[in-house]
């Protein structure tokens, strides 16, 4: 496949697998906000498993901001990025491509901190456990294209990675709230979650769109 998608997301993925920076970062974000609210609510009790799930989406969140403010970093330097600008490739492709490499970041770190994190808190899912294969992807891809929009946004910004927070944590919240919600339900075996996930596909096709029109006058922006 010579794909302009193709090239940039196996150039991003080659580039992590030299250095795991984006990686390394977020197993310890995350890993330390999940080690820290085990140690301050009994795993036993019934709330530390009514709060399990908000703890996974927000550590997740948190840690992926540190990947995301390196996404368009490389690109900067060396004159990357006006190199980009130049090609005929289509923007949407490059778009695509960072919003793949950073989904499948966030998705390996959730893998390697899913043994931990049932572990310490001793959780028993209750509900229908397939359903988080739906919920995590969804969530995840929601924080993802949004964060690789705004990272392009602020990249010119001396405090790129304020302005990133400062724009994303907003906008993400219904997508966040969806998935606390419907991972919660998933876990305690309460309620339905399947309109959260229906909110979350919405969601994600509806920013999903609205990224991938506006991201040729950000990139080209000055």
């Amino acid at each position: 496949m010579n794909s302009p998608l193709w090239t940039h997301l196996v150039k991003d993925l080659r580039i992590e697998w030299r250095s795991f920076d984006a990686i390394i970062s977020m197993l310890f974000f995350s890993g330390l906000v999940v080690v820290l609210f085990s140690l301050a609510f009994d795993p036993r009790g019934e709330f530390s498993q009514q709060i399990a799930g908000g703890v996974l989406c927000v550590a997740t969140m948190f840690a992926s901001v540190s990947a995301l403010n390196q996404a368009w970093t490389r690109e900067i330097r060396h004159q990357v990025m006006d190199a980009q600008r130049m090609a005929p490739a289509s923007e949407a492709q490059l778009f695509l491509a960072k919003v793949i490499a950073n989904f499948l970041f966030v998705t390996i770190c959730q893998v390697v901190l899913a043994p931990v994190f049932f572990i310490l808190y001793n959780l028993q899912v209750a509900g229908e456990a397939w359903k988080l294969a739906l919920v995590l992807p969804l969530g995840t891809w929601a924080l993802v294209s949004n964060g690789v929009f705004f990272a392009a946004l602020a990249m010119s910004s001396r405090s790129r990675e304020l302005v990133l927070s400062i724009i994303l944590f907003p906008i993400f919240i219904p997508a966040l709230l969806a998935m606390v919600l419907a991972t919660g339900s998933i876990l305690t075996g309460d309620g339905d979650p399947n309109l959260w996930i229906k909110m979350l596909v919405a969601y994600d096709i509806i920013f999903t769109t609205v990224s991938l029109l506006l991201f040729e006058t950000v990139l080209h922006a000055e």
